[in-house]
């Protein structure tokens, strides 16, 4: 049922421009490309993914080199968070906040086995091994979410489930694209951490990444997260690979968490904004942090590109993604397409407190929202989804006015949304790299 109270909050607090929700700008400022028009199957069953920056009149050679740089940028330029460490391992860093995160790691494993950077993968997966995943007792094979990069210390000895999420993905994909026979074996190392999840039955108040009887992905794998989660880590096109790859006999239950995870996020996204919490029930209902309401901010970020993914790869709930871009690009766009602030309350309104970044504390138009919100329009039907995909073509990976820079969160997004948009984030089958 849609929550009119937040429709009215809505209303009453924002100056929307007229039109701004309309399906098209005024008939002075309609798009030549005229409506979006998504496609009717995924990329499971017809093999093809998406080229949109093409469909937007972009060239296949700008297209090409705009992704080589958004790559040499975050991995390999003077503001990288890449670093390789001795001949063998190498780490991502959120510079901003001097650690290593599994989200970074995974992320970057992501990259390297999405663009066949095997050397990459190799390197990080091996740093993360000896650094984050931890070798028996209770937490055994799961991964300590922040860790000193420089020493190995660890900040945090518990896990987000995001990083188990995408480190199984990853090595998933990782065994499909090389194999297991060329110095690392992806598969086994997925299952580990596959049967390892399966094998917490609370002991040392350590769970499942996965809330057994909720099929949900939980916060965190123990008994303080177990019970609650985070929007954005629903990822409902994983567990379907998942159900592919992983053999492992739990089929069955991984295409369950997929459809409830789409379910999930059907009530996770406000039916007026289509904006979400950064943590939640798991009805939904958003979840304060403390003396802090929950609101959309930097995790929430991720859901739009989350969504279009699935929608990509297996288009299984396609009519009501191609409505959630509608209302999250309304929205957004309403707000200006080149001035939408990064952190709002779910009903559209400005939060009265701005969660800090890298010891700034701002409202801005980040590159990491305007990345994921672009990335939205793989499943757009309306003109104005061009504009998002020209918003995230023009964009910039650089510092800010005020000096604030982040190549690692606004540039994996970032590099994250280039993937998608010009057909480059695929399901790595078995057969890929042949």
């Amino acid at each position: 049922m849609k929550n009119y109270a937040y429709l009215i909050a809505f209303a009453a607090t924002i100056v929307i421009s007229p039109g701004a929700f309309a399906d098209d700008y005024d008939k002075d400022s309609i798009d030549s490309r005229g409506h979006m028009k998504p496609w009717e199957k995924g990329a499971w069953e017809t093999g093809v993914y998406r080229n949109v920056f093409l469909e937007a009149g972009y060239k296949q050679d700008d297209i090409d080199a705009k992704l080589t740089k958004a790559y040499h940028d975050v991995f390999e330029g003077p503001g990288r968070v890449y670093f390789e460490v001795g001949d063998s391992i190498a780490y991502v860093s959120d510079l901003k906040n001097h650690d290593a995160r599994t989200e970074g790691l995974s992320y970057g494993m992501m990259v390297a086995v999405q663009l066949n950077k095997k050397e990459v993968f190799d390197r990080l997966w091996r740093w993360t091994k000896k650094n984050m995943q931890h070798q028996g007792g209770a937490r055994d094979a799961y991964f300590a979410w922040s860790v000193i990069p420089e020493t190995g210390k660890h900040r945090a000895e518990g896990s987000a489930s995001d990083g188990e999420l995408y480190f199984i993905t990853d090595l998933l994909f990782a065994s499909n694209r090389w194999g297991n026979e060329t110095g690392i074996n992806y598969y086994a190392e997925a299952r580990r951490i596959l049967d390892a999840m399966w094998s917490k039955d609370g002991t040392g108040g350590i769970k499942n990444v996965l809330n057994v009887e909720q099929k949900k992905i939980a916060f965190t794998p123990d008994t303080s997260g177990y019970k609650w989660t985070d929007p954005s880590y629903f990822l409902p096109a994983f567990f379907e690979v998942w159900a592919e790859y992983a053999k492992d006999g739990k089929e069955q239950f991984y295409r369950d968490c997929a459809d409830t995870a789409r379910v999930f996020l059907h009530r996770a996204c406000i039916y007026e904004t289509g904006l979400s919490a950064d943590a939640t029930d798991f009805s939904g209902v958003p979840r304060g942090w403390g003396r802090f309401h929950a609101g959309f901010r930097f995790d929430s970020w991720r859901v739009p590109m989350n969504i279009a993914m699935d929608y990509s790869w297996f288009a299984k709930d396609k009519e009501w993604q191609q409505d959630y871009c509608k209302r999250i690009q309304n929205f957004l766009f309403g707000r200006g397409i080149d001035s939408f602030e990064d952190q709002y309350n779910v009903d559209g309104t400005l939060p009265d407190f701005i969660f800090p970044a890298g010891g700034h504390r701002a409202l801005r138009h980040s590159l990491g929202l305007v990345g994921t919100s672009a990335a939205a329009s793989i499943m757009g039907t309306q003109t104005k989804s061009w504009k998002f995909v020209d918003a995230v073509w023009t964009a910039k990976l650089e510092p800010y006015s005020d000096g604030y820079f982040d190549p690692y969160y606004d540039g994996l997004l970032y590099l994250f949304s280039l993937m998608h948009l010009s057909g480059n984030y695929r399901i790595i089958t078995p057969m890929t790299n042949k």
